[in-house]
C-alpha cells in the first residue's frame, strides 16, 4: 500500500516533484559530495530535463540545491540573484548522457581551490533521485538515508572491517553496495543507514588503511 507521500508528493517550491524537488535535491546532494567552497557549476541537462528545465522551473531548482536549498526553500524562486550575490558562477547546457533516465543531470562543480568534482543523478519521480556516479565512479544511492561512501583499495575483508565498525557503534545497515572496475582495482562502496552516523565512525573508518577516499551524505 502506497504512503501518503507517494500519493501528495513532496512540499516543494514548483509545478513538478520531478522537474523542481528532484532537481533540488540532487544539487543538493552535489554541494554535499563537492563541496561549499564552490566558484562556478555547470549543469548539462539530458532528455526531458534539457526540454522543459526553462518552463518547469528545474534551472532555479538546481541552483538553488547548490547553495543549499531545500524543495520547500520559498527563495528558490530568487537562487539565481542567490547566487550572484555569492559570487557562484552558473550556467545550463542540453547534452546527451546516454542510456539514461530522461530526467537526468550532470554537475560539475568548479571549487576555489582549482579542484574540480563531478556528480550525475536522476530525478525519478516524486522528489525522489538516484545518484550514479561521482567523478567518473559508478555508484548508486538515494539521499533518503545517511550514506558513506569509501573509495578504497579492492582486497579481501575491508567490507567486515568497515561492518565492524557500524556493529561497535551500534548502527544498522539498510542497504550496501560495492562496485569495482576489475578484481584488485580501485572499489567503491556505499553503506545507507538506520541511525545517525557520528564523527567518531567516520574517523574510524578513514583510518583504515584501504580508505582512499571517504563521503558523508545527510540531507
Amino acid at each position: 500500500m502506497p504512503g501518503i507521500f507517494d500519493i501528495i508528493g513532496p512540499v516543494m517550491v514548483g509545478p513538478s516533484s520531478s522537474h523542481t524537488a528532484g532537481a533540488a535535491r540532487l544539487a543538493n546532494i552535489a554541494r554535499r559530495v563537492c563541496g561549499e567552497n564552490i566558484r562556478k557549476v555547470d549543469f548539462y541537462l539530458h532528455g526531458s530535463f534539457a526540454e522543459t528545465y526553462r518552463g518547469h522551473g528545474t534551472n532555479r531548482a538546481l541552483v538553488g540545491g547548490i547553495l543549499g536549498m531545500n524543495a520547500a526553500d520559498e527563495r528558490i524562486r530568487d537562487s539565481f540573484e542567490y547566487a550572484e550575490q555569492s559570487g557562484i558562477e552558473f550556467a545550463f547546457h542540453p547534452a546527451h548522457l546516454g542510456d539514461v533516465h530522461p530526467n537526468t543531470v550532470k554537475i560539475v562543480v568548479n571549487c576555489t581551490d582549482g579542484s574540480v568534482c563531478e556528480m550525475i543523478g536522476a530525478s525519478i519521480g516524486g522528489g525522489e533521485v538516484r545518484v550514479s556516479s561521482i567523478n567518473d565512479i559508478h555508484i548508486e544511492f538515494s539521499g533518503q538515508y545517511p550514506t558513506i561512501i569509501t573509495i578504497h583499495q579492492d582486497k579481501p575483508g575491508i567490507v567486515a572491517k568497515v561492518g565492524t565498525v557500524f556493529a561497535q557503534h551500534a548502527v544498522n545497515i539498510a542497504f550496501l553496495r560495492v562496485f569495482r572496475q576489475w578484481r584488485g582495482s580501485e572499489a567503491s562502496m556505499v553503506l545507507e543507514t538506520d541511525q545517525e552516523v557520528t564523527q567518531t565512525m567516520l574517523d574510524e573508518i578513514a583510518m583504515l588503511p584501504e580508505i582512499r577516499n571517504l563521503m558523508f551524505i545527510d540531507i
